[in-house]
């Protein structure tokens, strides 16, 4: 398949595809994905189970040793080569992102542009994988080098699924790794087209595989012994499956696992900045974002103003299918539709005040309004658990409140933002706020240059940057006796 052009439209059923050739599933099963914005079924998807997983890892075992050994100039520039096929077919996949995954056309596209930079970030890096000296004295050397660990598991998630892809192959590829993607059973179309433009640019087949399917495909994956690392992005509670079966074969992990994020809000925050980038933080995408900022921890001084702007921010968004580029889309599945409204009548019930929204909206797609929660307590489950909704729950702080330890009273730690003009404040809060990642009078500030990842029960590991290449790469060191 390499070296050939792929023309990239919906097919009416999607098999396996390994080591560069369509493969049906063993079990001859197929499932249907759904447009989350019509109800309308897509198309029809291999089904995966534990024997195409085998093939797969099969695959990537054999690719694995060309991969490796190909000169690293010449690797990345093939890793390279995908951002510009991906650039090359930007509006083609946006769109069959958005109709997958419901988000709205221009966030797909912005996201699979971010995809391609990944592509080119980690290409520019395969010749730049460094060992180093380590001084021993005169009678000895010692040196080390950094090695790919060999077949690395993808387990994509359903949330942002073409920039995932691009954010664990590209550097998995880079380092010399060779992949098997399991894409979650919703979204699964965009990790297809990608993998067929990394054939495209020259990737061996057997180096960038993906097999679609369920729990069942993801439980194969992770338990098989021919997988050295593993890669996952999802819920807490499959994550601990994830490293139960890791633990196994001893296969080092990479979780990322999602977070309940806390905005800080002082009296002297400019309110206009930081009403719009906790809306964005929270509405982007549905708020079907790991880092979203889903809690709010606002100064009682401006607390009743950041709740009326806020709640008009959202009153005034605009819903519809995402190929209509709306400001915001449909929830992805009926499952997590049903899941977020449980939490707006748990919200309800804890006391909470609906400021705006709280309801499912009638009619095809699977739509819930943009939802503001005021006067929370943060021992509500609104204000504990991670919703992957448009759900914002505000807590008011006062001058006798420690509002470090409310926004580190959480499972999670993933990101949380600081809203002052006070520098000094900034960074004192930047110290004692338990996340990976902190955004002072923003939200979203990471790139795919900088690491990213959760503190306790967020994960294990850092995506993104250079920091990214130590899920992929082991380090050997080398002791040569002079004497």
């Amino acid at each position: 398949m390499a070296g050939q052009s792929v023309q990239r439209q919906l097919w009416e059923q999607y098999d396996h595809l390994v080591e560069g050739n369509w493969v049906e599933p063993a079990s001859g099963e197929y499932v249907e994905t759904v447009d989350p914005g019509t109800e309308e079924p897509i198309t029809a998807v291999a089904d995966g189970t534990a024997a195409d997983v085998d093939r797969a890892v099969t695959a990537a075992i054999e690719a694995f040793a060309t991969w490796r050994d190909t000169d690293p100039v010449e690797r990345g520039q093939r890793v390279g080569r995908v951002a510009d096929l991906i650039r090359d077919h930007l509006d083609e996949l946006a769109q069959i992102e958005s109709r997958d995954q419901g988000k709205p056309l221009s966030q797909a596209r912005h996201e699979l542009e971010g995809a391609a930079r990944y592509f080119e970030y980690y290409g520019g890096a395969a010749d730049k994988l460094e060992g180093s000296s380590i001084p021993v004295g005169p009678d000895g050397v010692d040196y080390t080098v950094r090695e790919p660990y060999g077949v690395s598991a993808q387990i994509i998630p359903w949330n942002l699924p073409g920039n995932l892809f691009a954010r664990g192959v590209a550097p998995a590829l880079a380092a010399g790794n060779a992949v098997v993607v399991k894409p979650a059973p919703t979204t699964p179309l965009s990790a297809f087209y990608l993998a067929e433009l990394c054939h495209e640019a020259g990737i061996p087949g057997g180096a960038v595989n993906v097999v679609s399917g369920g729990g069942a495909a993801g439980a194969a994956l992770t338990e098989h012994e021919g997988v050295d690392t593993i890669t996952f992005t999802g819920s807490v509670v499959t994550g601990q499956k994830v490293m139960e079966a890791a633990a196994k074969s001893i296969t080092p992990v990479t979780l990322e696992l999602g977070g309940k994020n806390p905005a800080i809000v002082y009296p002297d925050a400019d309110l206009e900045r930081a009403v719009e980038a906790v809306a964005m933080g929270i509405f982007t995408n549905a708020g079907q974002v790991c880092s979203a900022a889903d809690r709010a921890l606002v100064h009682e001084s401006v607390y009743d103003e950041f709740v009326d702007r806020i709640a008009a921010v959202a009153e005034g968004y605009d819903l519809g299918h995402g190929l209509d580029d709306p400001e915001m889309g449909p929830l992805n599945s009926a499952d997590h539709l049903a899941k977020v409204a449980g939490y707006l009548d748990t919200g309800k019930a804890e006391g909470a005040t609906l400021v705006t929204g709280g309801e499912v909206r009638d009619g095809e797609g699977y739509f819930v309004e943009p939802t503001v929660f005021a006067d929370a307590h943060n021992d509500m489950r609104i204000a504990q658990e991670e919703i992957f909704g448009p759900v914002l729950t505000v807590l008011p702080f006062d001058n006798d409140t420690d509002v470090f330890d409310v926004a580190n009273d959480v499972d999670y730690g993933l990101t949380a933002g600081v809203f002052t003009t006070d520098l000094a404040r900034a960074h004192r809060a930047a110290k004692r706020l338990e996340a990976g990642n902190v955004y002072v009078n923003q939200w979203f500030g990471d790139t795919n240059r900088t690491p990213f990842g959760g503190y306790k029960q967020s994960g294990i590991g850092r995506e993104k940057g250079l920091a990214a290449l130590d899920s992929y790469l082991q380090t050997k060191n080398v002791a040569i006796d002079l004497g």
